[in-house]
């Protein structure tokens, strides 16, 4: 029997998958082949998808991007033994240069395992970390992630050893351990295919952080974006349970730790990580003020670890391998490896797991391979709708929290968004605005009514209205929310407007381009 894998991720069904699929079984049926078909996730080459791969004597053999009508010839130039006769022919998957140049640590078994079946999990190295972890205190399991210098993954880039420890030195009859997986930035993708392609990571992850720090109890709120990620936790969860890695007595410890999905209702200020622990209390998502911090009064008024899924995933490497196995990867105080997600006009999206310090320039052109329009790249905003706007001056910036700070930008989730040069910056920097408008909680002025100034003033200065008056009123407006905004929504939201005056000044000197302008012209 020939096994086949045919990813089941979003990104692969929405291309097609589910047809490849059922194309694959009519015709292995119609030639009387017997046939596996495995749905594993996506190995992150998404120009690719659906990458097809079948298991041959000489490995895994993979083919793309499939179409239900290219298997009838897939059948007839012998892929199932690997035939190269066809031009979706890829060869080796860990052969291809965008996956060979990667580091993948967290990512490892992405795309490879089957998701939700706990032995294959754990055949390639998984619960390894969960293993050495029921053996240590939590003294000793914060003391690891410490060493590992492993910080925030969801943007803040805040040390989780820190955050880790705050929580364990709490006295509380009850703690919680919460992971942050509303995934709305754009271009950003990498928390989705971990849930999708490898949920027991995060499992395991979160089953570490609750043995660290005495918590019994984990929380999962998953974007509502995401069913088919809620689904794959969901079915892992209960494996998990079934096979003592979650419960009553995790793996024999004699400790207990349960987790729980929940499902977001689509607001993106819930990403935040106050207004998320107000949504899972069942209250509306708006930002609380600090402090208390979360680690000190969080959900429930208990002291709460919260994290991003990709701070949870990196640590069951952390505690298998060892702190400076991970601390090895990296530069400067940005240690380990960063799944980097590139989107927007490029040829080929996907996401790149390397060591801090690539810069973003390789990412672009070497993985990347330049823009899907051929033109040239003008702007490059990184770390989602709130990330600055990168010319090609600054594309040479490495990729750590700190060179991106100095180039007065961060790194966030690490979402990579790519313009070509028919960009206009002032209506990107209009729509930072509107978004920030229409996302805002509205519990502090300083967002609810700076965000809707900001369109207004925009508009002003597109229009060609007194624009040097109204850039300085901008200006002005942007350094108000950033001061006195209560969370990062409001102020963030100036840094991708200040970045387009700043590096594209030109693009707020156009002739009028907004409603007077076109009446006009008419």
């Amino acid at each position: 029997m020939k096994t086949i894998y045919i990813p089941a991720d979003s990104a692969a069904i929405a291309c097609g998958a589910d047809e490849v699929e059922r194309a694959v079984k009519v015709e292995a049926l119609a030639r009387k082949i017997e046939v596996r078909i495995i749905r594993n996730g996506s190995r992150g080459l998404l120009w690719l998808e659906p990458m097809v791969e079948v298991v041959t004597e000489a490995g895994r053999i993979a083919y793309g991007p499939v179409a239900a009508e290219d298997v009838g010839k897939l059948f007839d130039a012998g892929f199932l033994d690997g035939g190269k006769d066809h031009p979706l022919h890829l060869g080796k998957p860990e052969e291809i240069a965008y996956l060979k140049n990667q580091e993948r640590v967290t990512f490892a078994r992405c795309g490879i395992i089957d998701p939700t079946d706990i032995e294959d999990y754990i055949a390639h190295e998984g619960y390894r970390g969960l293993k050495n972890a029921v053996r240590m205190s939590g003294d000793a399991i914060v003391a690891a992630v410490t060493e590992s210098g492993l910080r925030g993954r969801g943007g803040a880039g805040f040390p989780t050893g820190i955050k880790w420890k705050t929580v364990l030195g709490c006295a509380a009859d009850q703690k919680y351990i919460v992971c942050n997986a509303d995934e709305g930035d754009s271009g950003t993708f990498a928390d989705r295919m971990i849930m999708e392609g490898d949920p027991f990571l995060l499992i395991e992850g979160m089953t570490i952080a609750g043995l660290a720090v005495g918590a019994s109890k984990g929380f999962v709120y998953i974007r509502s974006e995401y069913p088919l990620a809620y689904q794959q936790m969901e079915k892992a969860i209960v494996s998990a349970n079934r096979k003592g890695y979650l419960g009553p007595d995790v793996m024999g410890s004699g400790k207990a730790f349960q987790l729980e999905l929940r499902l977001g209702a689509g607001a993106y200020i819930c990403g935040e990580e106050t207004s998320l622990l107000e949504s899972l209390e069942g209250k509306r998502g708006m930002v609380r003020a600090k402090p208390p911090l979360p680690a000190i009064k969080g959900l429930f008024g208990k002291p709460t670890v919260i994290n991003n899924v990709l701070s949870f995933v990196a640590v069951p490497t952390v505690l298998d391998k060892g702190a400076a196995f991970y601390k090895d990867f990296g530069m400067g105080r940005s240690r380990g490896t960063k799944p980097f997600q590139l989107a927007g006009n490029v040829r080929q999206g996907g996401l790149i797991e390397k060591a801090f310090g690539i810069t973003i320039r390789q990412l672009i052109e070497d993985f990347g391979g330049g823009t899907a329009s051929g033109r040239p790249v003008r702007a490059v905003q990184v770390g989602g709708p709130l990330g600055a706007y990168f010319p090609q001056s600054l594309l040479d910036t490495p990729m750590d929290y700190e060179a991106m700070a100095a180039a007065k930008g961060m790194l966030g989730h690490g979402g990579i968004v790519v313009f070509d040069d028919s960009v206009d910056l002032s209506r990107q920097a209009r729509f930072a605005m509107e978004f920030c408008a229409v996302e805002s909680c509205g519990k502090c002025t300083p967002c609810r009514i700076g965000s809707t100034r900001g369109v207004e003033v925009i508009d002003r200065i597109r229009n060609g209205e007194n624009r040097q008056k109204n850039m300085e009123l901008l200006s002005d407006l942007c350094d108000t929310m950033i001061d006195g905004s209560l969370c990062a929504l409001g102020g963030l939201t100036p840094f991708p407007v200040q970045s387009a005056i700043r590096h594209f000044p030109e693009d707020f000197n156009r002739a009028p381009q907004g409603s007077s302008a076109r009446a006009a012209a008419e």
